[in-house]
This record gives C-alpha cells, structure tokens and sequence, in this order.
C-alpha cells in the first residue's frame, strides 16, 4: 500500500487473496482471528490510501458465501460478513472458478441431451445451475457414478445457504448463521445488496473437459498439478473461449444480475471482472523462450489468455469465408473450434478455402432446403436402426433391406501424411505423419493444410484422419422409408450388422420412393482426443538491435596452446544478438569473415586506482571497484587462483600494454560493479607493469571463454588492419558495425624477463653475470630436467646502463655473461650504474628486461 501511495495511488486494492485455510480457523465457536486481522489490515490501507481507493478482499469462490465445516456440529456460518460488512471494504471479491460443466465421453452421460460440451445455453446454464447449485456429488465414487445429491435445506428452505453458486440469494438476503445448525433470530452484519461483487479472477484452462474444474491447472513440476475430471489431458483453446462467452452471456443479461437498490449499480460488477490470466511477459517470447522463463511448456495447457483471445473462432472463421464467395445461406451454430492462424494466398472457391479446415477440425457439410449446414463429425447415433427400419427398394418384393461391403486390404492406406504451418517454429512450414502399426507397403495418403497448429495438434489430425480411413473400409447400403426424412448426410446410426451394433455416417441419400442410404463405418474412439506433448524448437533470436562494444587485445599466451602471434577480441552488449562476428580487410573494403564470437564477454573499467606492488604476491590492500557492463564476476579459492582461474586484462589509459592480473574475491557492491580484492600482479609475463600504478578508469576484460583469438598472419604483425565487429546476422556494411584500425606486435611471442640476475666483481676486476631463464611455453611443467626454451635459439642482449645511457651491449648464448675490466675501462663507467639482462626472440625481438643496480 505504502509503495502504491508513493507512485501516485491505485483505483482498487486486495488485502489478501483465497486465504481459505487462514479466514477458516476459529478459537471459538464463532470468532475467526484471521477475519478480524483483515479488517484491522483494510482500515491500515484505507489510512494509506484514501477514501478514492476501492478495498476489498479475493474470497476463493468456496470461501466467499461461509463456513460449513465438516466437523459434525452442525455448524452453518457466515464467519466473512464481518469482514463483507465492514466499512473500509467497498466490494466483495471472488476468484470464481466454479465448475460449468459435467461431461464425460460417449453418449451414457447424464447430460449428453446437450449435444455438446461446448453449447453455450449448457455452459451459462450452469452458471447459476448444475453441480454447486442443484446439486453436488458426496464422494468422489459418486461423481464416477453420476450418483447427484440435491441440494436442499429441508429444515428453514434456505436452499442458497449451501449453494455457492447462488451468488444473487447470498448478495439479496440477510444472513443468519446456524452455530450447532440452529438458526440464529438475528441476522448478521451484512446488508442486503449493500456492496457489489467483483470476479477478482476467473477463467478456464485450455484443455479437454476445462470446464469440468476450471480451478486446476497443469505443471509437472508442481506437487498440485491436476487435469479436470474425465479430461483427456489435450489442448483445448475452444473449451476457454466458451467458457468466457459463457460468464459474459450470463452475467450480462439483466435478469441474472440485478441492479442494488443501495448503491445503484449491477450486482456483478463486469466492469471489474478480471479474466486469468493475461501475462505481462511478451507473446510470443513466453512461453516460447523456456531458457528465460521455466513454466513456458505450462502455457499449453494453461488459463494465460495472450496468443489465443486473437484467435478465430471456426464458425465464425466458415461463416466469413463463405459470406466472401457469396453464400450467406448457411448454418456454423454446430461448429467448434479455434483457428489459431489461416492463410489464403491466392483466389480459389469456397469449398478449397474450407475443405482444409474440414480437415483439421473434423467437420462436414450438407446442403438440404436451400441452406448449407455446417456440423463437427463425432460419432454420436442419431438413430437405431434394426431390420424393421428398412424398406424395400424400388422393384423389390423381398430381402434383408441392408447390404454390408468390406473395401480390400489393398486398397486401404498404411500412412497418412499433413502439412502446415508450425506455431512453435515461426509458422514455418512443417508435416505431421500417422503410420498404422502393420504397414508395409506404405500406401499413403497426404493432404495440406494452410492453418497454423502446434506440432502435438497437428499429429493428432494426422491420426485421426488415418483412423478414419481405415474404419471407412466398411460400407453399409440400406433403404429408409420416407417417413425417416428426418434422417440427412452427415447423421450417424446405430446399424444391427448381426455380428453386433456398429456406428455408420451416412454419406448419401437418393431419393426413389425408398430412401437409398449409403454410409462409412465410424467409431467413437476416433473423435476422442489424447494427450501429447508438442515439438520442440528453438526459439529464434530476439530481433533487437544491440550496440556491441568490441574491445582488442594484444597479449602473451595464458594456456601456451593458443596462436602465439595472434590477436584477441572481446565483444559484449546486452542484449547479447546470438553472436557476433568480425570482418577483416588490409583497406577499409573487401572485407571477409575473420571470426565468429559465441559469447558476450565481461568488460569494464575500473573506479579506484590500483597501487604498485610485488608482482606474483597476493596484494591484500582494500581492493579496486570495477564496473561491467554485462555478465557477473565471482569469487574462487586461492587453490583455483593458482590454477589460472579469474584471469583478466587491465591497461591503463592511453597505455599499450596489457596487464595479466588475477583475483580472489568478487563482491557485487552495486549494479554491476564489484570489488576485487586478494590480487596477483605481473601474470604470463608482465610483471614489469606492476610496479606501476594503474589509474582510475583502466580497461578491463575478464580472459573467461568469452574472449576469441582472431586471425593474423605472421608476416601482418605491425602492420594496420581494418576490422568490422558487429551482429553476425547482419551484414558488415549495416550501422550496427563499428569500424576499428589496429595494428598488433604479436606479444604472445614477447619472452620472459630473466629472474634472480646476480653481479659479482672477480678477482682481476671482471664482473661475473648470472641469471635464471624463463619460458613463456609450459614454463610450469615440473616433469622435465629444464623447462622448455620456447625460442628457436637462446640468446640474451646485457644492457650496461648509467645515468639512463646504454653504455654498452653484450650478447650471451647461456644465462651467464662477463663485464670485463677491459670493457669496463673503455667505458670509463663508476658505480654505482644498472645491468640489464633480456631474452631474446627471432620473431619478437627483446622482452622485458630484469634489472640491478650494482655498487661495487
């Protein structure tokens, strides 16, 4: 409440939400703590908020009406009135997903007069009706029974006491409880349509039977995940729509939702009806995106609303497409179904623009008295034919009056196979294929479909429609007398074949006096929808246009198995397109690919100085802040440290030269900035920059798996290049490249400085020179006698120095060198002056140098 007032105020605001268990709990016989804690919580927002804000509490819609424990005692109780009643709440809130249907599979059911579980006089029906409301099952064998318990209150004829979905008596009557079940003189708080109801949510998920129990919802991960009784488990986005044109048709019809003679308006509040669920997350991204959102394969089989209320309804779909060839005698009321997506890409009849529609969702039509009618093909008998329903044929003095042919094995198709478009793949094109298990020769049937469905959809149409091939091979031919006119093409009957019933769709009938009737065996199996789990696709890169940063790096090998001479680039951006690529060229054209980058990298800049210190020993000072741009830094043990974990780049500004360093410890201190601390100087060969200090707003780039060596030949060392490093799915010449000149020295090559260099003055006056080689190559490596050379020949330039002049220069072929007093004497040098020692490369030239100063 305190953060609503802080940004300018809300119109409505929930205490709390489908608490059940919590308001339910009582320490007395009729005190409920938690319905008085919300009534202090409504007055503590109320002083938040102000008066122009409406305040109200999310009742589920078995908690709302009261408390009917079943405990024995007899207890009927309106233990929320003093809440409702309150005068710090300004509606009544109910999470309505209370059930509108009972429907099971087949035609045995109790309310298979319906027709279909989606006729919306059944569903809305059933708002103020049906189970709930005229009825409940005691047990759960019950409802497998359909054994129904009225609902009834023979002792005071308060039948909507127990009814929770007689919202209109709960709203329009005075409430008196019955503590022991005795009624109570006095009513309590509440006042007769003195506060509206808000649907604070309701909805259905969009599976099989969703109406059955539209509270349950669908996730493998959760320990409450649930199918609706008698549910198939498969997607149903048509289920969802009815349900909802369902509510509104109720609800909207004054007669069902009267106006209060208190406050003036509607009893249901539609205005403040909130349908569940419509997701912030952007469609299609959720749920496609399951690498950024986990419950995206929920979406399925869920309530979200987002990608399905702009769906067609298929009557409304075949009534438009036949209003556009001109037919608008026509009938689609039988139709059901969603059309998720359609396309029509070039100008054909009215039957090719529905015949794959009829396909996919199972439909047929029939022409009869100048109108043409639409119907879903199920195989629900409209009739029960016996022998005594035929007549005989025109000319014909006896016989059965029913012929039976079985079509040959050979003829009938092993597979059948459909395409369409894909809802998981960018509505690419895509097939779905149905194989009978004893296939052989493979005869196959194949037909397209322009509409757009997911992959478990579209395999289901595929099976079915085998099904339906295969069952068809069975023909059936009688005669009806005219009297059965009743009976049309696309009426299923039951057929007494003699070995036993079979279900038949008539196909055609001829008029002759008798009716000839020809039809294709069905069975009811077909048309009855399983669970399936769709394909999986990746989903495709998010069209953002992302400005990359690419930074280049000259540096000396970290592992020793990298292109010593070789270049390395760091791109980031965020966020990231996938990947990134760079385009080399020796002039700023004719540009060709370098190299791909997979992955962002870490980059920044640092926010304090870094202070001179010993190279290779753990610097303990207070650390330095770092500012990335993108990506996280962690912290490691000393043990991975030394192992060569948490490497990183870092060069001062206007500087050349990169610094290896490494780190400990990474604390995030704020939005994306860390502190590094417990620091190793001077790494792979550097140690010469770290007796200097690294000022504010150095470079620096985490060497993770980020950084990628780019290409250099040996020979194009030194030499300016040119480079565009931009989104690899866009061409170089887009603005998104940035264009970079550099030229590289290749420091991978550069030599170690030599260490522990020592000077004695002999006997005769010569100075003794001595030192310690290193090896850029597998210089750690304890298995040999020595460590690698790493160069083509061992050579090492002495620099003799005084005053900052090179006096002299001495070339060594071994770590060893003599400053004769011969030399000495020509230099005409005095102490105290510096010795230099650096090894040399035939394809880099001199390293860093170690140094001394001698004194005598």
């Amino acid at each position: 409440a305190h953060l609503c007032a802080l940004a300018g105020g809300v119109d409505a605001f929930c205490i709390g939400s489908e608490m059940r268990s919590l308001t339910q709990i009582r320490d007395g016989a009729v005190s409920y703590p938690a319905v008085q804690a919300l009534k202090a919580l409504a007055a503590d927002v109320r002083s938040i908020l102000g008066p122009g804000t409406k305040i109200g509490y999310a009742a589920d819609w078995s908690e709302y009406f009261g408390h009917q424990p079943a405990d024995g005692s007899g207890d009927v109780l309106f233990h929320l009135d003093p809440l409702w009643s309150d005068p710090n709440i300004d509606f009544v809130g109910i999470d309505n997903y209370m059930p509108l249907s009972d429907w099971r599979d087949g035609s045995g059911h109790l309310d298979a007069a319906a027709g279909s579980i989606y006729d919306l006089d059944y569903l809305s029906g059933n708002v103020a009706g049906g189970e709930g409301f005229d009825w409940y099952y005691a047990s759960q064998a019950d409802r497998d029974a359909q054994i129904r318990t009225p609902i009834t209150d023979s002792a005071h004829g308060e039948d909507w006491v127990f009814r929770y979905k007689d919202i209109l008596n709960w709203w329009s009557q005075p409430h008196h409880d019955r503590p022991g079940g005795v009624r109570s003189a006095t009513p309590t708080s509440w006042v007769p349509q003195s506060k509206p109801v808000w649907f604070t949510e309701f909805g259905c998920p969009s599976v099989d039977k969703g109406t059955n129990q539209p509270n349950v919802f669908v996730d493998p991960k959760s320990s409450e995940s649930f199918l609706p009784y008698y549910s198939s488990g498969a997607r149903d986005d048509f289920i969802q729509l009815r349900y909802l044109q369902a509510q509104f048709r109720f609800w909207g019809d004054a007669a069902n939702n009267p106006v209060s003679s208190v406050y003036g308006g509607p009893m249901v509040d539609l205005a403040n009806a909130y349908a569940w669920a419509w997701d912030a997350r952007p469609w299609p991204d959720f749920p496609a995106r399951t690498d950024v959102w986990s419950d995206g394969p929920n979406y399925r089989l869920g309530h979200w609303l987002q990608g399905r209320v702009g769906s067609a309804s298929l009557p409304e779909l075949v009534a438009e497409l036949c209003l556009d060839a001109g037919l608008s005698e026509i009938d689609v009321s039988e139709l059901h179904g969603v059309v998720t997506g359609y396309a029509q890409d070039e100008p054909m009849t009215a039957r090719q623009a529905i015949q794959p529609l009829m396909l996919g969702y199972r439909f047929d039509s029939t022409a009869r008295d100048g109108k043409i009618r639409f119907r879903m093909r199920d195989a629900v008998p409209g009739a029960d034919l016996t022998g005594q329903s035929f007549a005989l044929a025109p000319n014909e003095k006896e016989g059965t009056g029913m012929l039976l042919l079985r079509g040959s094995q050979r003829e009938m198709p092993d597979a059948v196979r459909i395409a369409y478009l894909a809802a998981e793949n960018d509505y690419q094109s895509a097939a779905a294929e149905a194989v009978h298990p004893s296939a052989s020769l493979l005869r196959a049937e194949s037909g397209e479909m322009p509409v757009v469905l997911d992959s478990a959809e579209a395999q289901s149409v595929a099976e079915r429609w085998l099904a339906e091939l295969r069952v068809a091979r069975d023909t059936a031919k009688f005669n009806l007398p005219p009297s059965m006119q009743w009976l049309e093409p696309g009426d299923v009957v039951r057929l007494q074949t003699g070995r036993a019933d079979a279900l038949f769709r008539i196909g055609a009938i001829e008029e002759q006096g008798a009716r000839l009737v020809e039809a294709k065996r069905v069975e009811d199996g077909v048309y009855r929808s399983g669970a399936s789990e769709p394909r999986s696709y990746a989903a495709p890169a998010l069209p953002v246009r992302t400005t990359l940063f690419a930074q280049f790096l000259d540096l000396p090998l970290l592992r020793g198995d990298e292109v010593a001479h070789a270049p390395w680039l760091a791109v980031s951006g965020t966020p990231w397109p996938g990947e990134a690529a760079c385009f080399a060229s020796a002039t700023d054209s004719g540009y060709t690919l370098d190299t791909r980058v997979a992955s962002s990298s870490v980059v920044g800049d640092t926010l304090d100085a870094l202070p001179a210190c010993r190279p290779w020993s753990w610097y303990r000072g207070p650390g330095i802040q770092v500012a990335v741009s993108g990506g996280t830094l962690q912290s490691r043990s000393e043990l991975d440290v030394l192992n060569g974990a948490n490497a990183a780049a870092i060069r001062a500004p206007g500087a050349t030269d990169w610094e290896i360093i490494q780190f400990r410890d990474a604390v995030l201190v704020g939005q994306q900035t860390y502190l590094l601390s417990h620091i190793l100087r001077g790494q792979a060969g550097t140690e010469f920059l770290a007796g200097q200090s690294v000022p504010q707003g150095a470079d620096f780039v985490l060497l993770d798996s980020g950084p990628v060596q780019i290409g250099l030949a040996l020979s194009d060392r030194g030499l300016q290049r040119h480079y565009r490093v931009g989104p690899a799915s866009r061409p170089y010449t887009d603005a998104a490249y940035q264009h970079f000149v550099e030229s590289f020295a290749g420091i991978g090559l550069r030599p170690y400085a030599p260490v522990r260099l020592v000077a004695q003055r002999q006997s005769g006056g010569d100075i003794a020179l001595s030192w310690i080689r290193r090896s850029r190559i597998n210089g750690d490596s304890w298995a040999g006698i020595d460590i690698p050379l790493g160069e083509d020949l061992e050579a090492y330039e002495v620099r003799i120095v005084k005053n900052g002049a090179v006096l002299r220069t001495i070339s060594a072929a071994s770590p060893a060198a003599t400053y004769s007093q011969a030399q000495q004497a020509a230099d005409q040098i005095a102490t105290p002056f510096e010795i230099e020692v650096a090894q040399l490369s035939a394809a880099f030239g001199a390293g860093p140098a170690t140094r001394i100063t001698f004194n005598g």
